[in-house]
């Protein structure tokens, strides 16, 4: 059975799978990846998930572009169906990404009409075929998202036989949401809150398939919990704290990496992201696309919601990048001077 060859790209001998941030619907685009690289020089960055057919099909440009910084970047394909995803895959890999990511995760109803997404994971012998179809036609690993189970089933077992299925046919890294997905009852967003964290449950698939490389993804937030996950696992993905708070970017290279620190300040990254808003502005983006993305970098800090009120002022929306950074600088300094917040609260 024909194998992907991991990525020879590491970072002080680690894969790139160390630690990444997760593939998030409307969050995870292009110019959101491109302010988390100004963060982290090593994480793994994904895209949104990108059904395969509208790259078949459908605008390649508008679904595929992205900034040459973000490397190693990855494309998350959803889709059920092998040759589709071969063509989808085949076309992600000629546009220059590092890693194609088959979704078997998400638990939207509008996945589910699709007959992809977590209700794969009931499926594994299609998963397999698909798994197969593009290792077939692509040099770049091909690795798969999903959950630990589907409903109320909380068999090892089905998440273990899963994983076997899947890892025959070619897949060689596995990225576990380790919640099962219910797919009746809950909203996305309840899916990833409601059921429960079984973080064992991922350590046991790493026990069983030593060969392979296992990461986790769920409710991490902390230093702490990723180094603990670290010690037992190859990677870690997080999610909705990357968005919310981008900053703790900043220091993942020294802490999970080994890299040396280079001291980045807050400021800094948002005057960079200027220069983007305004390169981007000539192609027709508006600067409220990107901006959106950083909303969250001085959270904690005094002063931050005046900072986040003006970079999120639509009347704003034809002065210019680096004139609304100075706007919102000084209303974060009023705000901080007139301690109008708590910086727990910011």
């Amino acid at each position: 059975m024909p194998v992907a060859a991991l990525s020879a790209k590491t970072v002080s001998g680690f894969t790139p799978w160390r630690l990444s941030v997760a593939p998030m619907m409307d969050w995870t685009d292009r110019h959101c990846r491109y302010l988390h690289r100004l963060l982290s020089k090593h994480a793994l960055l994904y895209t949104e998930m990108v059904n395969a057919g509208a790259i078949n099909y459908g605008d390649v440009p508008r679904h595929l572009r992205f900034n040459p910084e973000e490397h190693p970047v990855a494309l998350q394909l959803g889709g059920s169906e092998p040759a589709d995803l071969a063509s989808a895959a085949k076309v992600g890999a000629q546009w220059g990404y590092d890693e194609i990511n088959l979704n078997c995760g998400c638990p939207s109803e509008r996945v589910q009409r699709g007959a992809f997404g977590a209700c794969l994971m009931n499926e594994p012998q299609l998963v397999a075929d698909c798994v197969k179809a593009m290792v077939d036609v692509v040099d770049v690993p091909v690795t798969v998202k999903h959950r630990i189970g589907i409903d109320k089933v909380e068999s090892y077992g089905f998440v273990r036989d899963f994983v076997g299925a899947v890892s025959e046919a070619g897949c060689q890294v596995f990225i576990v949401h380790a919640r099962n997905a219910w797919l009746k009852g809950l909203s996305p967003k309840q899916n990833r809150e409601v059921p429960p964290l079984r973080y064992e449950v991922v350590a046991q698939l790493k026990q069983d398939f030593p060969q392979l490389t296992i990461a986790i993804n769920g409710g991490i937030a902390t230093d702490a919990v990723v180094h603990e996950q670290l010690q037992r696992l190859d990677g870690v993905m997080v999610g909705r704290e990357a968005y919310h708070n981008p900053w703790w970017l900043a220091s993942w290279d020294h802490s999970f990496f080994g890299v040396a620190d280079p001291a980045l300040e807050r400021a800094e990254i948002e005057l960079a992201m200027c220069d983007y808003m305004v390169r981007e502005q000539a192609l027709g983006t508006p600067w409220s696309n990107m901006a959106r993305h950083m909303l969250g970098l001085y959270n904690g800090l005094p002063g931050s919601r005046r900072w986040r009120q003006v970079w999120s002022d639509h009347r704003l929306r034809d002065t210019t990048p680096h004139e609304v950074m100075r706007l919102a600088q000084a209303a974060m300094q009023a705000g901080a001077k007139h301690n109008t917040e708590s910086p727990t609260h910011a």
